[in-house]
């Protein structure tokens, strides 16, 4: 969540990746993956020899477009420059500056995120009240943490720092509540023992990657591995959300990774096509979004079957689910980050306001906070239209939505 190489009237270049990502547009028989580093891009531009030494090197040479291309695919998600800020005046300069800002400070309520579950996890686990975490589903925030994990690998890949520290945190902090779920036995504990090795190894790889200490095959295995788990945990998941409403079966997952193993290794064998390539890196991402996304259903779906346990719940943990990524959405709208701007505006509306709503309904918190939390919510969801549409020069606040959607 590869760029592409497009060269037009010898001197437009189009999207620019780290020269050691890789997605899996970057299979040999696709010359549209080839990535260069940023900090190459004006050397290459006047240097043509430089540029053909690049290109033959494996790398491109890049700039960076005014507009998307295509907003369903993150990779597609145009950077913001020196050069597009001078071009686009004065108001593009302040919001451009502003979502950096408000994608840095998310970090902050990221970072409080999980503390009043852990702190009200612990309280009932020292008064012997190990049911009262039952109201915390385990396979919804493993679903969360392990699309937190995937999305962690693809931030790192676009050196996006704040989303970076924001995922980071997302791991850590919802691994706490994983640990505390297995002390109450409301995880079994061989789902936690693989789920620790799995995340103690993600950790480890994803920041020797980002540092640049990696070997680049282990990190392609990496991805693959991520790629196949997304694909696979996905379906079951969401099939066992339900259970015991429809049958209790591994049907779902294990045909979801035999579609995954076979589809990554005609990949890797250069026997997909370009479209087909494109289209299994695009899934990539979407499932590490959907994961994410699918922890608040679960969260709600325990919600309506067990409503005693809603206590279970923190009010706070909620609203700062709710801040944190609604200080994500304005750079993702901005920068036209369609996947981006999906998962932080689901978690907002689903995991952050539904479950207030469930509160709410069942006498947890007053109206005042529902009622504040909520025109606080719209409030914040206008003032990002109307601002990215000023920003960008529309009239229209819908032209940025359907830019961000359908782009150009």
């Amino acid at each position: 969540m590869a760029g592409s190489l497009l060269v037009m009237d010898k001197m437009r270049l189009h999207s620019c990746r780290p020269s050691n990502s890789r997605s899996y547009s970057s299979y040999p028989q696709s010359l549209e993956s080839l990535s260069c580093p940023q900090p190459h891009l004006r050397r290459i531009i006047c240097n043509k020899l430089h540029l053909k030494k690049i290109i033959v090197s494996g790398q491109s040479a890049c700039s960076n477009s005014l507009k998307p291309v295509s907003a369903f695919s993150s990779e597609d998600a145009y950077p913001i420059n020196q050069e597009s800020v001078q071009v686009r005046g004065k108001s593009f300069e302040q919001w451009d500056s502003l979502t950096a800002k408000f994608a840095g400070a998310a970090n902050l309520p990221f970072l409080l995120l999980q503390l009043p579950q852990i702190i009200l996890n612990t309280r009932n686990l020292l008064a012997g009240n190990k049911s009262a975490l039952l109201a915390v589903p385990w396979l919804g925030m493993f679903t969360g943490l392990l699309g937190n994990l995937s999305l962690l690998s693809y931030f790192i890949k676009k050196r996006e720092t704040e989303a970076v520290v924001v995922q980071t945190l997302g791991v850590i902090s919802t691994y706490v509540v994983i640990l505390q779920l297995a002390m109450a036995e409301a995880m079994p504990l061989p789902h936690f023992i693989a789920t620790s090795i799995v995340i103690a190894s993600g950790l480890i790889l994803n920041f020797m990657r980002y540092f640049h200490l990696l070997v680049p095959r282990i990190w392609h295995f990496w991805e693959d591995f991520i790629t196949i788990a997304g694909l696979s945990a996905l379906p079951q998941v969401m099939w066992s959300t339900f259970i015991p409403y429809i049958p209790n079966t591994i049907l779902p997952g294990l045909i979801a990774f035999v579609t995954a193993v076979v589809a990554v290794s005609m990949a890797r064998m250069g026997k997909l096509s370009k479209k087909g390539i494109k289209i299994l890196g695009s899934l990539s991402g979407w499932t590490a979004t959907l994961l994410f996304m699918w922890m608040p259903v679960a969260q709600m779906w325990t919600n309506l079957l067990n409503p005693e346990n809603i206590r279970g719940l923190s009010a706070v943990t909620m609203l700062l689910a709710m801040i944190g990524n609604g200080l994500m959405i304005p750079r993702a709208l901005f920068i036209r980050d369609f996947m981006w701007f999906t998962g932080s505006s689901w978690a907002c509306v689903f995991y952050g306001w539904g479950n207030l709503i469930c509160l709410y309904y069942f006498n947890s918190i007053s109206r005042e906070f529902f009622l504040a939390s909520t025109f606080g919510f719209l409030a914040w969801i206008g003032i990002t239209f109307w601002r990215d549409a000023q920003a960008h020069g529309h009239s229209s606040p819908f032209t940025s939505l359907k830019e961000l959607i359908f782009g150009h």
